[in-house]
C-alpha cells in the first residue's frame, strides 16, 4: 500500500468515525477523503500544483 492509498484509507476512516449518519456525514467524509488523498499524492510526489496554476516550467 502507498502513501497516497494509506492517505485515502485514513481520511474515509476518520471521516466515518467522526460523523454517522445524514447529509451532513456525507459530506465531511468526502471532504476527509479528499484531504487524504491529497496528503498521500503529496508523500508520493505525485502531486504537481503547476498543473493547477495553469503553468509550465520548462
Amino acid at each position: 500500500m502507498n502513501a497516497t492509498q494509506l492517505g485515502l484509507l485514513t481520511g474515509l476512516v476518520l471521516g466515518v468515525a467522526g460523523a454517522f449518519g445524514g447529509f451532513g456525514a456525507f459530506l465531511v467524509v468526502l471532504v476527509l477523503a479528499a484531504l487524504g488523498l491529497l496528503v498521500g499524492r503529496f508523500l508520493d510526489g505525485k502531486l504537481d500544483l503547476s498543473a493547477l496554476a495553469g503553468r509550465d516550467r520548462g
